[in-house]
């Protein structure tokens, strides 16, 4: 097991619970982390708050099938619980304490306090390394997945559920009508002059996430992927003759060109989802939300996600692996935790969970677990391992990446409520299919 995060830790105890004896590799205090404070497994190094814990949100949902699942992660939250009204919020020393603790315990888990300069050729490994993996693992994971198979830098542009926004104003169509679809690969919001100059000057103005210390004396940190504020810093035209051009579409309303235009691209196999393309971002989210609603047709859309702009390596899963989590070219080889391209604390505890189990019932010589895509955690391994490898983003829990219901209630909360019935339903029945065949017993 290698490195003791979220995902780690998760893994390791899996395993452990499962009779499995495990060696856990964690290089803190050894070599320390440019964002870490301390030596202790699982450390929340933003945020001391795992996320909504409403069973009809998303990250609730999530939460849910973990606890249904045994999560370690889970009970040493609820241990170390503060009020958070509806979030599932820690004291973030005792936390990371209970989990080191616990873990390090477990009679099946040996702790080594070393750093892994490269993946064991042999027998089961997990690689849990986490966004700040160490230059010589990363350079290990460079020769094994190639050197375009995994980035060092996460350029999120925000994401937008498909049907909130204002298709009188969106209109369908590839640039010189070259797309592969009739109706156009891409979503289109047209900006007149107005329009585009009360947007720039909006991005000029507004509120930017500080870069930490390694982040900002990086001189490659934003090579080749400029922020749209920066680029609109540069020039009142500039974002027109960049991500925003206009040429080679036609406004429907207008029978023109627009004077700029942003882009939407599909995110998800069902259409449900949509990214701004070229909209990498380092604003504050409160702002982004503000300003992206300046754009026409999305006045009331609703993010799935927003951008933002991070130190992160992660490998190109939908290139990689299995929605097993399993290494496509090495079956005894798993990747957990963000690693893999998954975002949030939850997400990457809950992709140790999988990895733990999976790599269990590998000794076993068990058929690894394929979660149902009408569960979270089943919807959101997929969609990491099913995206489209060359515009892979890291993805967070959410209900669009899960199949779209037959009958989907109107109001937005009774569609959560609805999806979270229907998940713990498909889990419950997967559990008791799998229990019922001893050879897939989770």
């Amino acid at each position: 097991m290698i490195g003791a995060g979220l995902a780690g830790a998760e893994a390791a105890w899996q395993l452990a619970e499962r009779g499995h004896p495990v060696v856990l590799s964690e290089m803190r205090p050894v070599r320390a982390t440019a964002a870490h404070l301390t030596d202790q497994f699982a450390e929340l190094v933003c945020s001391n708050s795992l996320g909504s814990d409403v069973p009809d949100r998303a990250g609730g949902l999530l939460h849910a099938e973990m606890r249904r699942l045994g999560s370690l992660i889970l009970q040493c939250a609820e241990a170390t619980r503060v009020p958070a009204g509806g979030a599932l919020a820690v004291d973030r020393e005792k936390f990371a304490e209970e989990v080191t603790r616990r873990v390090g315990a477990h009679p099946n888990i040996e702790v080594r306090r070393e750093e892994v300069t490269a993946i064991p050729a042999s027998g089961l490994v997990v690689v849990a390394s986490g966004p700040l993996t160490s230059d010589a693992l990363s350079a290990s994971l460079q020769t094994l997945t190639g050197t375009e198979a995994l980035y060092f830098y996460d350029a999120i542009s925000p994401i937008v559920e498909r049907e909130s926004l204002d298709m009188g104003i969106c209109f369908g169509e590839s640039r010189w009508g070259r797309g592969e679809q009739e109706e156009g690969d891409y979503l289109n919001c047209p900006m007149n002059a107005e329009e585009y100059r009360r947007f720039v000057e909006a991005l000029k103005g507004a509120e930017k996430i500080p870069l930490r210390g390694f982040e900002a004396n990086d001189k490659l940190f934003f090579e080749g992927c400029l922020p749209i504020e920066v680029l609109a810093a540069r020039g009142e035209e500039a974002l027109a003759f960049g991500p925003m051009r206009p040429v080679g579409l036609t406004d429907p309303r207008t029978g023109r060109r627009p004077h700029a235009v942003v882009q939407l691209r599909q995110d998800n196999l069902a259409g449900s989802l949509y990214n701004l393309v070229g909209f990498q971002t380092n604003i504050k989210w409160g702002e982004q939300e503000r300003i992206l609603r300046l754009i026409p047709g999305l006045e009331k859309a609703e993010f799935v996600r927003l951008g933002q702009m991070h130190r992160n390596t992660f490998i190109n899963s939908p290139q990689l692996l299995e929605p097993t989590l399993q290494f496509k070219a090495r079956p005894d080889l798993l990747f957990a935790g963000q690693i893999v391209g998954v975002e949030g604390y939850a997400g990457n505890a809950a992709t140790g969970l999988l990895a733990g189990i999976n790599g269990a019932r590998v000794l076993e010589g068990k058929a690894p677990l394929v979660l149902p895509r009408e569960t979270m955690l089943g919807a959101l391994c997929w969609y990491v391992t099913h995206a489209e490898p060359k515009h892979f983003q890291p993805m967070k829990a959410n209900f669009g990446i899960m199949p779209e219901m037959a009958d989907k209630p109107r109001a937005k909360a009774e569609r959560g409520a609805a999806q979270a019935r229907r998940s713990l339903a498909a889990l419950e029945g997967f559990l008791d299919s799998a229990l019922a065949n001893p050879a897939a017993i989770v």
